[in-house]
């Protein structure tokens, strides 16, 4: 029995031990690393970030990537900065692109130009210019451009004709309109009803993506010297594109023009309920998402897109780009596998999936030259991106759209004077811009 026993011991402990070692072999290829994802983005652009992160997870088992929804906007990251500094930030972040240099700047993110080289050294080269240059600060990179996208006007056909306008008027095959015919047009569709409310209007500046830096582009602004390191908000463009906002709003009523607002376009505002789609609103400037906005709930409007109107007759046209990118925080444990992903997200497949779902144009190369990806209406944005403008990436450049968004505030309201406003921007922002000097 003794020998027996010890027999049955001898041919167990292999058994055991190859058995633990099977276990150990599988728990250890079973633990795929962790990439954390945030972003800001809502509805419906989550739901396209969520798929090319399912997509990802299925192709590389070694890696999960775990979509974050987290609060924010374009220059509002006090998630972000909060989460880093306390030790628990993301891997990944979804961050506008205009203000990588002032996140880099404020020690919040990774130095990524080695990782990236390491990667794909020639992915640079596979990237419109001016988006990969609103990536760099101090000769590093810090971030990988995502998509981008250009502004135009966009007007409701429908609108036009039952004011007695020919929409062709518009048609962009016969260039830029100017912002006096513009206000002509607007004028033949603005209704009021017996209280003096608009109830239809033709057009308001400073709806959607009508921004200071739209229409101080427009008007031949500069909003940086060539050094990048003074700001020139009081620069005569700038001005002269600000003296537009208030002497439109002047002309409507600024208070007749902000009760509208507040009824047809208040915030969060469903995409439904767009005044451009349920009739109360003719032409706005917007950008090339608001496409599948049109295609998705609007699908029986009959509209177009051409050039934002310009200041007179010859004068070219103007447009600007922004576009996100994405970005390693600071205390990622992951920057290898964060930065393959990020490729991965911003590459061929992911931003294809996104300029289908989404409308935002791509800074790839190779899908600018896939023609069939534009359709008429979207080539309008393909066409614009060979002479778009873009924001300056300052280290301040968070802080100064904001300073100008105030001043525009300020300036639409008729509360102060185009000149006296964009000079508070310059005391407020330029002192914090020489730090970097």
């Amino acid at each position: 029995m003794k020998r027996i026993f010890l027999a049955l011991v001898v041919l167990t402990i292999p058994v055991i031990f190859f058995t633990g070692c099977q276990k150990g072999a599988q728990g250890k290829s079973s633990k795929a690393a962790e990439v954390v994802f945030w972003t800001s983005h809502g509805p419906p652009a989550n739901g396209t970030l969520e798929k090319i992160v399912a997509n990802y997870n299925a192709t590389n088992p070694d890696v999960k990537v775990k979509f974050v929804q987290v609060p924010g906007s374009e220059t509002d990251t006090t998630s972000l900065m909060t989460a880093v500094r306390g030790g628990t930030g993301p891997d990944v972040y979804m961050l506008d692109r205009f203000i990588v240099a002032q996140r880099a700047a404020d020690g919040i993110l990774e130095d990524l130009t080695d990782v990236i080289n390491a990667i794909d050294p020639g992915y640079k080269d596979k990237i419109l210019p001016f988006a990969w240059a609103e990536a760099q600060f101090k000769g590093k990179t810090w971030a990988i451009p995502f998509d981008t996208d250009t502004r135009g006007l966009f007007y409701n056909k429908d609108m036009l004709r039952n004011a007695g306008i020919d929409p062709a008027v518009l048609d962009r095959s016969k260039g830029p309109v100017t912002l006096d015919q513009l206000r002509e047009i607007a004028r033949k569709i603005d209704t009021k009803d017996p209280q003096s409310n608009y109830i239809k209007v033709g057009f308001i500046p400073q709806l959607q993506q009508g921004w200071h830096y739209t229409w101080g582009f427009n008007f031949g602004g500069e909003f940086v010297d060539s050094t990048g390191m003074n700001i020139t908000p009081a620069h005569p463009g700038v001005v002269a594109g600000f003296q537009f906002l208030y002497d439109w709003n002047k002309e409507m009523g600024v208070t007749q023009v902000q009760n509208f607002i507040s009824s047809y376009n208040p915030p969060n505002n469903p995409p439904q309920n767009d005044p451009f789609i349920t009739g109360h609103l003719a032409m706005m400037i917007t950008g090339d998402w608001h496409f599948n906005t049109m295609e998705r709930y609007a699908p029986d409007v009959d509209w177009d897109v051409t050039y934002i109107p310009v200041p007179k007759d010859g004068d070219k046209p103007s447009t600007w780009a922004g576009g996100w990118s994405m970005v390693v925080p600071k205390g990622s444990k992951n920057i290898e596998a964060a930065t393959k992903f990020m490729i991965y997200i911003c590459g061929y497949e992911g931003q294809k999936l996104y300029f289908r779902e989404n409308g935002n144009a791509p800074t790839l190369f190779a899908l600018l030259e896939e023609q069939d990806l534009y359709p008429p209406k979207k080539q309008y944005f393909q066409e614009t991106l060979g002479f778009t403008r873009n924001r300056p990436p300052l280290p301040v450049g968070a802080l100064y759209w904001d300073a100008l968004s105030t001043a525009q505030d300020m300036v639409v309201q008729n509360v102060q004077q185009p000149l006296q406003a964009l000079r508070q921007v310059e005391t407020q922002v330029q002192p914090q811009l020489d730090r970097f000097k």
